[in-house]
């Protein structure tokens, strides 16, 4: 079967990299991938022809810090079954896609099932890079469990998330092996621990630190016999140096991180996955006590990106991590201009284009997926046209029904309202 082929003409290119907008050039996408990028290119015969008639062409974003099962209210989520996490899981991706985010890496969830009936087609979302379900030590991030049920020494009774894969409990070296090995063997495409408190969970406070070191060292290296790596929630100083010191490669969060706990990251080659609107509400269903662990947090961000810029950090990833609540899910792109108060929009966009994309390539023989993040001969066919630029204005893509004039993934259109 021969391949569907496009040229989109008179577009001005930001290629996830470079500073200034490449005008009136032409893309030629055959498949899934980016033949050829210049100025004046010939449409092949039977091409279906885009008139970008001057729109800023990008990658399409990347999240980097997604949750695509979490997506219902905290009684909805610790009630349901696996097929109502399902079920509402297509509307979620659906959502990703339509606002500009052609790939995402799932933080926390059993979202096997979906990855692969997106690659098959069957459901309209971004490309998953999933990790399986978060890996905690009990009284950790992942352990949801109530006052209502009983002691784990006492008899097993798992919360609803750890019953149906979205988080588990692993106490102990051979436990984490195990846990780790379960969501490789599933298709993770890099593995997630926690090592600090987190503000969902019921028993553990932001400071406290979680997993010794031949805990993390032992899913380190049960990640790194398959070619991958290792990522960890963590707010804290002390949680993030043992992460990092034990081989851990992308910090998540770390809100109270100070310019000591950068200087390490920048020695071992470390990123920051850090989020902003998850810290400008309350997610549904939270306790007191969770939203007070939620604002620690939000206090936390200007003092962490103060001390990345000071250093001149760079390995800084995007991402959003909305929980609990799909009519907030539709507000994600208010991210980008959330970031405004620290960064450029040149610095935002790379963010959420070719330095997300460096960080999930990580993940090494476990992507299944080709170059993204790029606008590049040879990249992935991920690509977006926004009206305006972006890199004046980039707060017009907080508008994204308005301002995505087009939407294409895998070199399928999925919106085009030129």
């Amino acid at each position: 079967m021969a391949q569907e082929v496009t040229l989109i003409r008179n577009a001005n290119i930001f290629d996830g990299t470079s500073e200034t907008l490449q005008k009136g050039q032409s893309v030629l996408v055959e498949g899934n991938l980016i033949k050829k990028i210049g100025i004046g290119l010939k449409a092949p015969k039977g091409a279906k022809i885009i008139d970008a008639q001057g729109a800023t062409l990008t990658p399409g974003f990347i999240d980097a810090h997604a949750h695509l099962m979490f997506q219902m209210s905290i009684p909805e989520t610790l009630n349901a079954d696996p097929f109502y996490f399902g079920y509402v899981a297509t509307q979620t991706a659906k959502t990703y896609l339509m606002h500009g985010f052609t790939t995402v890496r799932d933080a926390s969830g059993n979202s096997f099932s979906l990855k692969k009936a997106i690659d098959r087609g069957i459901v309209e979302g971004p490309r998953v890079f999933p990790s399986g379900p978060m890996i905690s030590q009990t009284s950790g991030h992942s352990d949801h469990r109530t006052d209502a049920q009983v002691s784990a020494m006492i008899s097993y009774e798992p919360s609803t998330l750890m019953k149906y894969d979205m988080v588990q409990l692993a106490d102990g070296v051979p436990e984490v092996l195990k846990a780790t090995r379960e969501a490789l063997r599933r298709g993770a495409s890099q593995i997630k621990i926690s090592v600090g408190g987190g503000t969902g969970s019921f028993a553990d406070p932001l400071d406290v630190t979680q997993y010794t070191d031949q805990e993390i060292q032992a899913a380190v290296q049960a990640a790194a016999d398959w070619g991958t790596y290792v990522m960890s929630h963590v707010y804290n100083d002390k949680g993030a140096q043992r992460a990092i010191k034990n081989g851990v490669r992308s910090i998540e969060h770390g809100n109270l991180l100070s310019e000591e706990t950068f200087r390490l990251m920048m020695e071992h080659d470390v990123w920051l996955s850090p989020q902003v609107l998850v810290y400008t509400y309350h997610p549904a269903g939270y306790t007191d006590d969770q939203k007070n662990k939620h604002d620690e947090a939000f206090d936390g961000i200007d003092g962490m990106f103060k001390a990345a810029k000071k250093l001149n950090f760079q390995n800084i990833a995007f991402g959003t991590d909305v929980i609990t609540d799909p009519e907030k899910l539709k507000e994600i792109n208010n991210e980008f201009a959330l970031r405004t108060q620290w960064f450029e929009p040149i610095d935002i966009l790379r963010q959420a284009t070719s330095n997300s994309a460096r960080l999930l390539a990580l993940s090494g023989p476990r992507n299944p997926y080709g170059k993204i993040g790029l606008i590049q001969e040879g990249a992935m066919a991920d690509i977006l046209l926004i009206n305006g630029n972006p890199l004046q204005d980039i707060k017009i893509l907080t508008k994204p029904q308005e301002n995505l004039l087009l939407i294409m993934k895998d070199g399928k259109v999925y919106k085009n309202i030129l």
